[in-house]
């Protein structure tokens, strides 16, 4: 990957090449669309013209200029950039990490354990219930990565932690991870609800504590909260507005979980805020030369009211078995209202 800086029309430019690809533009350290109509040439609009690039003579350090479809100049490159790969412990943990993802044997291995872990705390029938709702929910993180395009490792599921969807991509759009994010909750949602009607259908209390266990487990997954879900959409709708609203509206979601750890004794949250942290601390270090093309404001809104929604629809079915006489079924309201 090469960075290249240029000024076209006194503003500063910024190019990703790979080869004679223009990977992405960015302009003032936000990146911008652009389209490709041909191969090795790059068109986008700015202050009200068609801006288009030539590529196809990086290799002779040279770049031809178009301005509303008419050669402009032929820019000589500076001298590239090549942004040498970080080492370090992190770096270790990252491989680890892809390794880990590649152990196909590990998935039965661990939901093996997690029923069985689970099944020693409570009852093999909590611990099914809780498999079943953590499976969907991941499942639809999968779909959604599916229907962008992206390649996936599948579901694994962590005993005591709960379940993760691994990608073997990368996403490029705020949108995709807003989308990929909600997605997960939405497929809960879908649960919750099903368990309702099962219940009033049968009149038997197991699919009521499945309606009601998924929407508690899906409104935790809300929180904002990195890495939880509500933390990548909170992060993606921030970061999109400016890198300095990103890094604050992301440090006082940690605040909140901080808090939330302490008042109701969340051990297993502390974990997950330090990891949280660690992706804060990425996404700003890398804020001038992310791939990633942020939501403008109509995309912002939307995915605001996206949230709203899967969260309203996770505490109306809690709200739903406020007064039941079962104390389980009851109990997620009374955690709301503490």
């Amino acid at each position: 990957m090469i960075k290249i800086e240029l000024t076209l029309a006194e503003q500063p430019f910024t190019l990703m090449l790979s080869g004679q690809k223009i990977v992405q533009i960015f302009h003032r350290n936000q990146a911008i669309a652009f389209d490709t109509p041909r191969e090795h040439y790059y068109q986008f609009s700015h202050e009200q013209q068609l801006i288009g690039i030539d590529s196809s003579a990086v290799n002779e350090q040279g770049l031809a200029l178009f301005v509303n479809h008419e050669f402009a100049t032929q820019l000589t490159l500076p001298a590239v950039n090549h942004e040498a790969p970080k080492k370090g412990l992190l770096g270790l943990a990252a491989l680890g990490f892809k390794l880990f993802k590649s152990a196909k044997v590990i998935k039965v291995a661990l939901a093996g354990a997690s029923v069985a872990g689970y099944a020693w705390l409570f009852s093999i029938e909590f611990a099914l219930m809780l498999i079943a709702c953590l499976v969907v929910h991941e499942y639809g993180h999968v779909r959604a990565m599916k229907y962008f395009g992206i390649k996936t490792k599948g579901i694994y599921l962590i005993p005591f932690v709960g379940g993760l969807a691994v990608s073997d991509d990368k996403i490029t759009t705020r949108w995709q991870d807003v989308v990929i994010s909600l997605m997960g909750p939405a497929f809960g949602l879908f649960t919750s609800v099903l368990g309702v009607v099962l219940y009033y259908a049968t009149e038997m209390e197991i699919f009521a504590g499945v309606a009601v266990l998924s929407a508690l487990l899906n409104l935790f997954n809300l929180l904002p909260i990195l890495p939880l879900d509500g933390g990548h959409v909170l992060k993606s709708i921030s970061f999109s507005m400016r890198s300095w609203v990103g890094l604050s509206v992301c440090l006082l979601g940690v605040l909140f979980g901080l808090w939330l750890s302490y008042t109701f004794g969340l051990m297993l949250l502390v974990f997950f805020l330090f990891i949280g942290a660690l992706e804060i601390v990425f996404e700003w270090r890398g804020r001038h030369t992310s791939h990633l093309l942020p939501l403008d404001k109509y995309g912002q809104g939307f995915s605001a009211v996206m949230y709203a929604l899967v969260v309203a629809g996770h505490v109306a079915v809690m709200m739903h078995f406020a007064d039941s006489e079962n104390a389980i079924l009851s109990l997620p309201v009374k955690i709301l209202s503490s």
